[in-house]
Order: C-alpha cells, then structure tokens, then sequence
C-alpha cells in the first residue's frame, strides 16, 4: 500500500525501555524499533543515559544493559548479526523484538504513524522519546 495519504506510509513503533531491577517496575527510555511493512523498514536506534540509569539502580550492570540494546540493532539489521532472526523478515524481526519480555531491556507498547520517511522516523522519535 506504498503511495497512500499523500505518499506516506503506516509505520509501527515501539520504546525500548531499561528496567534495571523489574520487581521495582522503574524504567528509563533507552531507543526505538521502527517498522514499515510497506517498505520492509525495520531499524533501531538506542541512546542510553548511564546517569539516569545508575539512579534508578546504582549497582546496574552497563555493559550488559548496551550488550542487549546492541542486540536489538543487530536483530533489526538481519544477517548473520541477528542471530536466530537471521532468515527472518523485517516484519518478523519486528515482531519479535516488541514481543512482551520480563528482561532488562523491555519493549513498550507498539503505536503506529504516518510517514514519508521511516529512517527519518527512527531518529525523530528517538530525539523525541529518550533523548
């Protein structure tokens, strides 16, 4: 359905959220997942605030904490960098990384938009969410 409302496309997206200690349930945003099936666009982009990080949970593992945001760019990447997500489509991909989790790095919630420009999108919505 590329090409509808006025040359924009639906895309999807969720925040990717650092809950350091999740019996406390505090949480910090630290990226984005983007998707448009229209395109077969799926990125993320993270951004992790070690400061804002350390006060929730002083004791927080922060190598650990980029170790799994990495992991989500490289999911989105696909290629041998995505691990068992390797043969799967952008759609797929996505899916599976905003699947609910009860780990570190967790997705929010999926929302979706209009855009022209899904790559624009990622960095908008980054600057506009965790930055």
């Amino acid at each position: 359905m590329s090409g509808f409302h006025n040359g924009r496309d639906v895309f999807e997206y969720a925040v990717l959220r650092v809950v350091p200690r999740v019996e406390r349930g505090e949480q910090i945003n630290a990226g984005v997942v983007v998707y448009c099936r229209a395109t077969s666009f799926v990125a993320a982009r993270v951004h992790l605030d070690e400061d804002r990080l350390r006060a929730l949970d002083p004791s927080a593992d922060v190598p650990a904490v980029r170790a799994a945001l990495r992991a989500v760019e490289c999911v989105c990447g696909g290629g041998e960098r995505a691990g068992q997500a390797a043969g799967e489509d952008a759609g797929r991909r996505f899916r599976w990384l905003v699947a609910p989790r009860s780990t570190v790095v967790q997705p929010g919630p999926v929302h979706t938009g209009l855009t022209a420009d899904a790559e624009a999108e990622v960095e908008r919505l980054l600057d506009l969410l965790v930055r």
